[in-house]
């Protein structure tokens, strides 16, 4: 088989989910495949057709998608559902092993896949980050309420960095055999 063309598309809110899909790129660059990263939320977008498999990124703030990944997958879903493809949904839900947070995390990628139409998506989980400097006084306190429910530590003017990177790299290989093997 040739090379492996590939589109990861992204949403991103506070720059997490443009690093999983930086480091998602290079893993897959590692193995020989042609990759174009692309963020949705600064308006680049693609053209499906030109790609073998595709991945889309978005992360959940309170419950909702980036609009532009969220368009993106429902105007061209047909293409999705025929390729080799996945979604990547980050979020702070996946770090707390609580049934009700993942309940509602699936609940929300199961919305998304039916209001998309791109029902064939294979989800993936990815823990994002606390990013306390880039928030408002008001998100500051929730997100410090959110890791206190959480038991996470946080430093004062710290980042919380949430990813498990070997997990993550972990994803990309299987993905990277799963597209080769379709083909």
């Amino acid at each position: 088989m040739g090379h492996m063309n590939i589109l990861i598309l992204y949403g991103t809110t506070e720059g997490q989910t443009r690093k999983v899909c930086a480091f998602l790129a290079e893993r897959l660059r590692a193995k020989g495949a042609e990759v174009t990263l692309n963020d949705a939320t600064a308006g680049e977008g693609a053209d499906p057709n030109a790609f073998d498999a595709a991945i889309l990124a978005a992360s959940l703030h309170v419950g909702q998608y980036q609009r532009a990944v969220v368009d993106f997958a429902r105007t061209h879903h047909a293409r999705l559902n025929a390729m080799p493809s996945a979604f990547v949904s980050v979020s702070l839900a996946t770090v707390d092993g609580d049934a009700e947070e993942r309940e509602s995390l699936a609940s929300c990628t199961e919305n998304f896949k039916a209001y998309t139409g791109w029902t064939g998506a294979e989800v993936h989980h990815v823990a994002g980050a606390i990013r306390l400097a880039a928030y408002d006084f008001f998100r500051r306190w929730v997100m410090r309420l959110v890791a206190w429910e959480k038991k996470l530590k946080l430093q004062p003017g710290q980042d919380l960095e949430l990813t498990d990177w070997p997990a993550l790299a972990n994803t990309a290989d299987a993905l990277y055999d799963r597209f080769a093997r379709a083909a």
